[in-house]
């Protein structure tokens, strides 16, 4: 890769930590800048000189989005390498998708189609292809618009407290009011009640979806990351074992401690899926471990890389290397599949908050206890943390994130979460 440092040019979507990460990523490969393209700045990529961001008002969505990008695509028409173009967010994987064959013919889109894009990404549709692929997922009840303005009743399949989520998480980034949360755990049916009393009455027309509550902590979560090559083949797989959440209503379910796992069954049986559906690029899995039954459940797929997506550069398979060695290197048309983390001696802790704030929140286990062994062993990391990108404005950036990180910590987080 090293010798390829000249021969693509990657631009981002985005000013969030997943730009960051991904900027992060790309960096490590060519020592220059990463163009990134978003509506607004975001903290994660303010004062640094790794991220060369550029503003457009209205960039989140049509048709200020393809207006934009094909004159951007002029620009880049007579490029001689690979110009390389990655959504860092639902919305603008989304947005890529959606324009794939208007803009192919000067980027590399590592994208799916839009029709399985939005397959995917509706999570009725998508809970039924689980069906299909044997993919074990929690008892899930949908609630539409019109079920809620006929005051038809809800079926309770399973009893509180229950899960609630937007099953359209870029239209829910658009719709505000008291008490909006990424998501919700719900104790009662006048709790649910007032849930969609202020959504449908704010905006918001899609469904939700009612699902049976997981029992257990932050630390029976799994997520994993997976690189799909373009002749729909896995070449990367990594799985990351969460220790904490953010607990804040805005970024509830964000994870912000990751170890590295090795599970082969898991690797296998979603290797399986993504190239019976003939996956393209990356893709991000959050699941639950469910100690009723002994399974993994899935809530979701992301088109996309995650916020937390670091984790797998950080435990040493280069997030960017991917995408580059399918696209402009040829690499990866006859290289096996790399399953992450078989070798403990080479884990890396990943942290989105500072150590005190892990120390302190983190339930007390045998997980949690080799976390701390590789902070005491200096074998961790974070996105936002970069010493080739230090600076006195984003050094007191970072201590003002950490110090809001521990505030919310302070106000949100419940000892018995699960």
């Amino acid at each position: 890769m090293k010798n390829k440092t000249a021969d693509f040019t990657p631009i981002l979507l985005g000013s969030d930590f997943n730009v960051y990460g991904m900027a992060r990523s790309f960096y490590e490969l060519t020592n220059k800048p990463v163009k990134a393209i978003a509506e607004r700045q975001l903290a994660p990529t303010r004062f640094t000189e790794i991220v060369d961001l550029e503003l457009i008002d209205g960039f989140s969505e049509d048709p200020t989005w393809i207006n934009s990008m094909l004159k951007i695509k002029e620009q880049y028409k007579d490029h001689e390498e690979p110009v390389i173009l990655i959504g860092c967010g639902d919305g603008y994987a989304e947005l890529i998708s959606k324009h794939k064959d208007e803009l192919s013919d000067v980027f590399v889109c590592p994208y799916i189609d839009y029709d399985l894009l939005k397959k995917l990404n509706k999570k009725e549709s998508f809970y039924k292809i689980c069906d299909e692929y044997d993919l074990p997922y929690p008892k899930t009840k949908v609630i539409t618009k019109e079920m809620w303005e006929s005051k038809e009743p809800v079926e309770q399949l399973f009893d509180y407290p229950v899960a609630l989520k937007p099953s359209n998480s870029v239209e829910w980034v658009d719709i505000s009011f008291e008490g909006r949360k990424k998501a919700y755990r719900v104790k009662s049916r006048p709790e649910l009640d007032e849930i969609l009393q202020k959504a449908y009455t704010n905006g918001y027309e899609s469904d939700f979806i009612l699902q049976d509550f997981i029992p257990g902590d932050d630390s029976n979560m799994r997520v994993l990351n997976a690189y799909v090559d373009q002749n729909h083949k896995v070449k990367m797989m990594c799985l990351g074992h969460p220790l904490l959440e953010d607990p804040s209503p805005a970024a509830i379910g964000n994870y912000v401690a990751i170890l590295p796992e090795y599970n082969k069954d898991i690797y296998m049986r979603f290797q399986k899926f993504l190239e019976d559906i003939k996956f393209t690029g990356y893709a991000n899995f959050d699941m639950k471990y469910d100690a009723r039954d002994n399974t993994y459940k899935l809530f979701e797929i992301n088109l996309r890389q995650g916020r937390s997506s670091f984790f797998v550069t950080l435990n040493g398979y280069n997030l960017a290397s991917w995408v580059v060695k399918d696209y402009v290197t040829n690499e990866l048309t006859d290289a096996e599949t790399v399953y992450g983390n078989k070798d403990a001696n080479k884990h890396q802790l990943w942290l989105g908050v500072a150590v005190k704030t892990f120390k302190k929140y983190a339930r007390q286990n045998g997980d949690k206890e080799r976390a701390l062994d590789l902070i005491d062993h200096k074998r961790y990391g974070m996105t936002y943390r970069y010493d080739k990108d230090m600076n006195f404005k984003r050094w007191a950036l970072i201590k003002w994130m950490e110090h809001n990180y521990a505030k919310n910590f302070k106000r949100y987080f419940k000892e018995n979460k699960g």
